[in-house]
């Protein structure tokens, strides 16, 4: 269900960030970082499966698979946001100790598993309904978090506690997931109202395959994060020079990954039926689109590397807010040409201001280390 997965990045209120930033600069505060991740998942994913047993059944009055079964849906609840929440964080634990090679194999081996219990559940016992899966997925999960956490256990145990000074800055972290999730919806609805089915289909595949192409940037991101934050430990200006090369990579993978959605377009509706009609010129219209976020989402690392999530918050979420209703307004005004146009006006906006952003604050820092110098020097 979509509602889980904004749900599942709420769940533990950012928590994993703070510990791959603060365990990639000193390995020792592993523990309590461990630990502090521990208690907001249970913390927030008792009130976010409690918040969903009370609104869902509501919004899913009319599905009596889910009303007859409130167990069933308590089952997926705990699985698509805690346990979820729990196996992401293993992840994040192994890029925070820059052990690479058992990052990936997690991601694998949990894909591989929810793909072995798919094909056990519905090809071997027939199941066939959201809630007959959901016994399977909630015990697929819990196997796959079991098995992570006895490997994790080299690294150390958890230190409960609460370290006070993240919690602000990881619900700035989290809050950037809700309002991009308003932005994104925003042009759908409207476009559903104004346009032809066909048309909407193309566009939403349009959408699906632009996020599609923007993980080969993010995937380059999440191996050199643990290093932005190491190199801004003692000021974000010590890490301006690894940003720029970084920038550069970023803006060559952009530019292939569109280049390759351009080429291929015409051979889209091949694979997504003759009715959409329109999907090859929204593609090559769009696919751009990668590039831009490829500029501006280096920059968003480097603030969240350097715990500038005041700033970082700032640049993203005003980007949604007061993207959603520019691209709703323009989506009214002129379907798909406004839509496409707003769109890119957003991205380029935030390029400029997550940029803005960094050079400010890189000169910020650089003066007060140049001061602290004379002083020094002075006295």
């Amino acid at each position: 269900m979509a509602i889980t997965n904004i749900a599942t990045f709420i769940c533990g209120l950012g928590g994993a960030e703070c510990l791959v930033r603060r365990v990639a600069q000193d390995r020792t505060i592993y523990p309590a970082m461990l630990g502090h991740n521990l208690i907001l998942i249970a913390i927030t994913g008792i009130v976010l499966v409690a918040a969903g047993m009370i609104i869902l059944p509501l919004w899913l009055y009319n599905s009596p698979e889910f009303t007859g079964n409130l167990f069933g849906l308590f089952l997926l609840l705990v699985t698509n946001i805690v346990l979820m929440r729990l196996i992401l964080l293993v992840e994040q634990i192994y890029i925070a100790h820059t052990d690479f090679v058992s990052a990936n194999l997690s991601v694998v081996g949990f894909a591989i598993a929810r793909t072995i219990a798919a094909a056990i559940a519905c090809l071997l016992f027939g199941v066939s309904t959201v809630v007959g899966w959901a016994y399977w997925q909630f015990g697929a999960h819990v196997l796959v978090a079991v098995v992570y956490a006895l490997f994790l256990r080299r690294l150390g145990r958890p230190q409960y506690m609460i370290v006070r000074d993240e919690i602000r800055l990881g619900v700035m972290f989290a809050s950037q997931f809700i309002f991009k999730a308003v932005r994104q919806n925003a042009d759908l609805l409207l476009l559903g109202t104004l346009m032809p089915p066909s048309v909407v289909g193309s566009y939403g595949v349009t959408r699906r395959i632009i996020d599609s192409s923007t993980l080969t940037v993010e995937a380059m991101n999440r191996l050199v994060y643990p290093h932005l934050a190491r190199a801004s430990a003692n000021g974000i200006h010590h890490a301006l020079p690894i940003t720029m090369r970084l920038l550069g990579a970023a803006f060559a993978i952009g530019i292939l990954t569109s280049l390759a959605v351009f080429i291929i377009a015409p051979y889209l509706p091949y694979l997504f039926g003759s009715e959409y009609d329109t999907l090859v010129s929204f593609c090559r219209t769009l696919c751009w689109i990668t590039v831009f976020v490829a500029l501006w989402s280096i920059a968003v690392d480097l603030l969240g590397a350097a715990s500038q999530h005041s700033y970082r918050t700032a640049v993203l979420n005003t980007g949604n807010i007061l993207g959603a209703p520019l691209l709703a307004l323009a989506t009214w005004y002129a379907p798909i040409t406004g839509t496409f146009a707003a769109i890119y006006a957003i991205e380029i906006s935030i390029v400029l201001a997550s940029w803005g952003c960094v050079i400010y604050l890189v000169r910020r820092s650089r003066d007060a280390e140049e001061k602290k110098a004379v002083s020094t020097v002075g006295a």
